[in-house]
């Protein structure tokens, strides 16, 4: 590995199934073995009301960032299988409930469209629960073809999803 090939990425995590504080802890901990990558720092947890249907318990989310060797597919198959190992069912449900989530978020400055990823995350500028958690570890990050992470969560301060910090 040259160092030239380190690249930071950030990925978010969320549950609300099956201990979904203790389900967020385990896959930072499965982050933090992925191969050929670097764990740098995991942001506080949250607990945010649902994006979908609201008959389903809160969520606990997070944010980790990485350093990584990983092409931007190849890490996303190293989450996939995170969530496997945590029992990850993929229903028909969209924002359906979950043991585990993990989504990459942001992919050094690149952009990605294709039929397995999109990166930076299509809907990052709308979710308050991927954007605060991500400001307590890159305040001033720039995400590719948006804004900063600050100037993102001023935009929708007023969102009306619940969300809070857990101490």
């Amino acid at each position: 590995m040259t160092k030239d090939r380190w690249r930071p990425a950030y990925i978010g995590i969320g549950s609300n199934l099956d201990q979904p504080i203790e389900q967020v802890k385990q896959a930072a901990e499965h982050i933090k073995m992925i191969p050929e990558s670097k764990f740098i720092k995991i942001s506080p947890l949250y607990e945010s009301s649902p994006l979908g249907p609201t008959s389903q318990p809160n969520f606990i989310n997070a944010v980790a960032a990485i350093m990584t060797c990983l092409s931007a597919h190849n890490l996303l198959n190293e989450l996939k299988e995170i969530e496997v190992k945590q029992k990850r069912a993929r229903n028909v449900e969209k924002w359906g409930p979950r043991t585990i989530d993990l989504d990459l978020l942001v992919f050094s400055s690149q952009t990605i469209n294709d039929k397995t990823l999109t990166v930076p995350h299509p809907e990052i500028k709308y979710r308050d629960f991927v954007l605060k958690p991500m400001s307590d570890i890159t305040l001033d990050l720039k995400i590719p073809e948006l804004d900063n992470v600050e100037d993102l969560l001023k935009k929708i301060e007023n969102n009306s999803i619940m969300i809070k910090r857990l101490d």
